[in-house]
């Protein structure tokens, strides 16, 4: 979606806004870090997200990289950084190709700063300033693309005809076709007010959007704006200066300052309801600067429906997707990405040779060796088995070979059941809660568009043995309202369900929409799941020495066990899944405890 339209939309519903700006790091863990930060701020609600173009291109790839993950993975809608300095028009046409073919519609083209210790120059066949990318995007992309260009409020320091003259240059650019403008960062309010009025005045009408830095220490204020020789008020100085030998003691009042600065700029008379933060890949300062401007996600942003959403143009549309990929995103969409009729079969005909294969992506614990011992130890029975489960259900454990990252907060909604659940037996890797008619901004089992109502039934899947499987399908089947599917490692597929199509098990109903019917459960995506499932088990045995007790437990865990997943298609009772489980569980005790108890050996 374009930047324009997110602004224009908050403009008519009258509510502010604010993104975030990310810029790619030197090193490889440094890019993965950022990504995870990226993933967790995501949940503070940005509009979107901003990523730039080092000096000379020099991190062209990752920054497109970085695109691509934040449209396709994180499902955040994306502005690229462009620049004209060191590059040659064919490494601008690719940058623009890679970017349409991620899904992103925005881009901020700009003249750029020649790298440390360079003049800036031309490259040959290149650009000389930002207007000419302007011009470029236009002639080659027509409207595709939102074009956003830099402003620059400290034009006061300037004499008069150089201030003018800036003004003109930013005009230009405007009527070659930019649509908003980023401002440099600011600390004086008058100064910022003072300038968009005279944008104004120049007859530039296209939204500004005012760039914040938070004040994260000292040395990184004084260096920030030393480098973009940006002028401090007084006050700030006064306030922070007696306490720069204390990073968090400036944070703390350098908050305070940044904030009451966004309320002035929010409360002047300017039709600006958007704020741009700087972050500097830095995560906690624009997290206090929003606690304090008291500014809430909005679960309609961080959550537009219940799963994450991929904003790469083949799946942009998509409103469908099966729970049993819930916990591992990146494989569901990697290995769905290229199946035959894909989207409109969503996993396509089941003669297809992509149907049921592992693809390229490969599968692998996210977790090194090291991290995966130290979460997991060396479980040497059943019983240390099902403790791990439990554990990650009660949220006493990060991840699970299943699950990326810890439990929802949905699940801290079963979580009693759940570790009672493992226990007995039942290793769960994925679940839901019953849901009957939460508001969709309900903190945790919200999603989607503002004012509606979600659904859902209870779900259970989990691997279980053959004979506390045999002790649970009976009392399974005594319940009309469950339907089940049952599956081996080989592929043997057993079910009560009399119908091929898929079962919704999530829905909401929203102002003038149709039903949306957002995540299903279904024989097909369910047999494909299941080779995966299988193999992160197999995955997890390999940590170990291959004549390891651990290593023999866990692989004879997935040789024997069975896959299954269990709805309850009753969402009005919440506890009726776990009733067949509980007394199969504890038919299976007594039978195991009756040996000891009538003497006999077993």
């Amino acid at each position: 979606m374009k930047i324009s339209q997110k602004i224009e939309q908050a403009a008519k519903e009258d509510r502010v806004w604010w993104s975030f700006e990310y810029f790619p790091p030197r090193t490889a863990q440094g890019l993965q870090n950022l990504l995870d930060r990226i993933e967790r701020m995501r949940a503070l609600g940005p509009e979107f997200v901003d990523i730039t173009w080092n000096a000379g291109g020099r991190t062209s790839e990752l920054t497109s990289e970085l695109v691509k993950t934040c449209q396709k993975l994180i499902g955040i809608e994306t502005c690229m950084h462009l620049t004209c300095t060191g590059m040659p028009k064919e490494k601008v046409d690719i940058a623009l190709r890679e970017a349409k073919q991620h899904g992103c519609r925005n881009v901020l083209a700009l003249r750029g700063d020649p790298p440390v210790g360079k003049e800036w120059e031309a490259v040959e066949g290149g650009f000389h300033y930002g207007i000419d990318l302007v011009r470029y995007i236009r002639k080659q992309y027509d409207d595709y693309f939102d074009i956003a260009v830099a402003g620059y409020p400290q034009t006061h320091l300037l004499p008069p005809e150089e201030a003018a003259l800036e003004m003109q240059y930013l005009k230009d650019k405007v009527d070659a076709g930019a649509n908003f403008i980023f401002t440099q960062m600011f600390y004086d309010i008058d100064m910022f007010v003072d300038w968009v009025r005279a944008v104004r005045a120049a007859g530039i009408t296209i939204p500004i959007v005012p760039g914040i830095m938070p004040i994260q220490t000292w040395n990184g204020f004084q260096k920030a704006t030393s480098l973009a020789k940006i002028t401090v008020p007084q006050a700030f100085l006064d306030e922070l200066e007696p306490h720069k030998n204390n990073d968090e003691k400036v944070r703390e009042l350098g908050t305070k300052l940044v904030a009451n600065m966004c309320r002035q700029v929010l409360a002047a008379d300017l039709g600006i309801k958007g704020l741009h933060f700087y972050t500097m890949n830095l995560e906690k300062g624009c997290r206090m600067l929003l606690e304090e401007l008291n500014l809430v996600p909005r679960v309609e942003v961080v959550k537009p429906l219940p799963w994450r959403q991929s904003l790469t143009p083949n799946r942009r549309a998509e409103t469908i997707r099966p729970i049993f990929w819930a916990n591992r995103t990146r494989s569901y969409l990697s290995r769905t990405e290229n199946w035959d009729e894909y989207p409109n079969g969503r996993f396509g005909d089941s003669r297809s040779p992509a149907y049921g294969e592992l693809d390229g992506y490969g599968i692998w614990l996210k977790q090194s060796k090291d991290d995966a011992l130290k979460l997991w130890n060396t479980p040497t029975t059943v019983d240390e088995i099902t403790a791990l489960f439990a554990k990650f259900c009660l949220g006493q454990l990060q991840a699970l070979p299943w699950s990326d990252s810890a439990p929802s907060s949905e699940t801290t909604v079963i979580a009693q059941q759940l570790a009672k659940l493992n226990s007995l037996g039942f290793l769960t890797i994925n679940s839901q809660p019953a849901v009957d008619g939460a508001r969709s901004d309900d903190r945790i089992h919200g999603w989607g568009p503002a004012n509606g109502y979600v659904y859902q039934k209870a779900y259970l899947e989990f691997f279980v043995s053959p004979e506390l499987l045999d002790m649970l399908i009976p009392h399974i089947e005594r319940d009309i309202n469950i339907t089940y599917y049952v599956i081996n490692n080989r592929g043997d597929l057993r079910t009560n369900t009399h119908s091929d199509g898929p079962n919704a098990v999530t829905w909401g109903v929203f102002p003038g929409k149709e039903i949306v019917q957002p995540t299903i459960v279904e024989a097909i995506s369910f047999m494909a799941w299941k080779d995966e499932a299988y193999e992160l088990g197999r995955q997890w045995a390999k940590l170990y020495d291959p004549d390891s007790p651990t290593r023999k437990l866990i692989d004879g865990i997935m040789d024997s066990y069975y896959l299954v997943n269990v709805v309850h298609n009753d969402f009005k009772k919440p506890e009726a899944i776990f009733e067949p489980f509980f007394k199969a569980g504890a038919e299976y005790a007594a039978k195991h405890d009756a040996p000891k108890t009538n003497g006999h050996a077993h």
